[in-house]
């Protein structure tokens, strides 16, 4: 699992597009955004590389999500909240990464995490 306090100095690169898979090539496993079809290798490394940047991006956003979910479900003002082992149960983590999830939901909730975009 991707570590929750990473260093976020550096500029998020803008991703490349996705291109969604049309339904009867998603089924194919061999299929994989047409990279497959590319014959040129320095056309599919251009491809594959915006593949893998924009994947990240999504990636690390995700997670930030995920972050800021597991704190207001933590958030003890609400009647509901739950415990950082449910939250884990939730998520299929381990509860000590709850619990840092949680927290960094906070700092994120806060805006002490520089955010950049």
């Amino acid at each position: 699992m991707a570590e929750p306090e990473r260093p976020r100095t550096e500029q998020r690169m803008r991703p490349a597009p996705l291109l969604f898979e049309p339904t009867e090539a998603a089924g194919d496993p061999e299929h994989f955004f047409d990279l497959e079809s590319i014959e040129d290798p320095r056309e599919l490394l251009d491809r594959a590389t915006e593949l893998t940047h924009a994947f990240r991006a999504a990636t690390d956003r995700s997670i930030e999500f995920q972050a800021i979910a597991a704190a207001q479900l933590a958030d003890p003002r609400r009647f509901d909240r739950l415990t950082p082992a449910l939250i884990a149960e939730r998520a299929d983590w381990t509860e000590d990464y709850a619990k840092k999830m949680v927290e960094f939901g906070r700092d994120l909730l806060r805006g002490s995490v520089e955010k950049q975009g």
